[in-house]
């Protein structure tokens, strides 16, 4: 595995690679993301629950239709 840290300055960046001699003819999978991007933090550990995430979105109407109707869908799932 070949890995290495970079700081570009601009948008455009050109990188010469040289890969070891049992690389070549080998399929290879180049991924560029943000050093700490993907990392599992606290705040990940602690996911939001759905009600909080859309508190006040739904009317209290639509929010009980929403809610009768997750109902009756696990109910058909039970039966199934």
């Amino acid at each position: 595995m070949i890995r290495t840290f970079i700081t570009p300055t601009q948008s455009n960046f050109n990188i010469t690679l040289v890969f070891p001699h049992d690389y070549l003819g080998e399929e290879l999978e180049v991924i560029v993301f943000k050093k700490q991007e993907g990392l599992i933090t606290e705040k990940n550990l602690n996911p939001i629950k759905l009600s909080d995430k859309y508190k006040g979105v739904f009317s209290k109407e639509d929010s009980k239709s929403f809610n009768d109707h997750t109902h009756q869908m696990r109910k058909e799932w039970d039966n199934t």
